[in-house]
């Protein structure tokens, strides 16, 4: 399959359960929360290394959030809901509580299964019950005024793994189709990308040394291409980068995947689109690139 003028390789992405939580982070403005956001979605870009799967999911205007604020909406994942609501209680705490001006609010209102999140005793004794929105929050006397937050927040059993290959004739231009893709995915609710863009691909493992548990895939580096019996680098192609996705169900997936190839073709200099997998061992959600590309 061909794509404007760019192959799509006949492979398919493979996807394992996780659960999710949507978190709406609103402040005085747009800076504000992005700032807030960045830093509670920091050393989150693999459940390999890292406590868990985060990322920003999109901005929300002023009209959408509780407080009539700016906010941007970010997304947890983890493979179980205690790590969940551990990650999601020490983010919050360590990392928007203590941002200027910021408020946290559920992004899932609706979800049946829930997670308490337990900031208020940072008051001391000083804080309150408010109703902001219609919503039941708690305020905390911090040294800018107060923060308001939700303490409810629901969960949802998500989809994380989803991703596609993306490679290009030269470094600039496979990097050029990777933002374009970010940014197409960006726009797709219910998804986000936590790295948001993958230079280093690894595989379980190692071939050399048996005390890592993960290590570089060759299969797709560039410069090794004649030194890999089995590369999956084609000739004219010098760099690759991968878009990993999570989402709250498989058609945000499905949704993000689609906008994000269409973006990333219509860059100069990409040469092909392909998707990793583990033939079936990873996990049972199966995302085949042709089958989206024609929905």
């Amino acid at each position: 399959m061909e794509l404007n003028g760019v192959t799509i390789e006949n492979e398919y992405a493979e996807a394992f359960p996780n659960w999710a939580c949507r978190v709406i982070i609103t402040a005085i403005n747009e800076k504000w929360a992005y700032q807030a956001a960045t830093e509670a979605t920091g050393f989150a870009t693999s459940a390999i290394g890292c406590p868990c799967e985060a990322g920003i999911e999109m901005f929300v205007s002023a009209t959408e959030t509780p407080d009539k604020r700016p906010g941007v909406a970010v997304l947890f994942f983890a493979g179980g809901k205690k790590k969940l609501k551990a990650q999601v209680v020490e983010r919050l705490a360590e990392c928007v509580l203590t941002q200027p001006t910021a408020a946290v609010f559920d992004g899932m209102p609706e979800a049946e299964e829930r997670i308490d999140v337990k900031l208020h005793f940072f008051g001391d004794g000083y804080e309150y019950e408010k109703e902001v929105g219609g919503r039941k929050c708690w305020a905390i006397p911090i040294m800018n005024g107060e923060y308001i937050g939700e303490e409810n927040f629901g969960i949802v059993k998500g989809v994380a793994g989803g991703n596609f290959f993306i490679m290009g004739e030269n470094q600039p231009a496979a990097l050029m189709a990777a933002d374009a893709a970010i940014d197409a995915i960006y726009e797709v609710e219910g998804c986000m990308c936590s790295f948001p863009v993958v230079a280093s691909g690894s595989k379980v493992g190692s071939k050399k040394y048996k005390f890592m548990a993960a290590t570089t895939n060759e299969k797709y580096c560039p410069t090794i291409r004649d030194k890999v019996e089995d590369s999956k680098v084609p000739e004219g192609v010098s760099a690759v980068y991968e878009i990993v996705i999570d989402g709250v169900d498989e058609d945000s997936i499905r949704e993000a995947t689609k906008a994000g190839i269409e973006a990333a073709t219509l860059v100069p200099g990409v040469k092909l689109i392909s998707a990793g997998n583990f033939g079936g061992n990873l996990g049972p959600f199966r995302f085949d690139l042709h089958e989206i590309l024609k929905e």
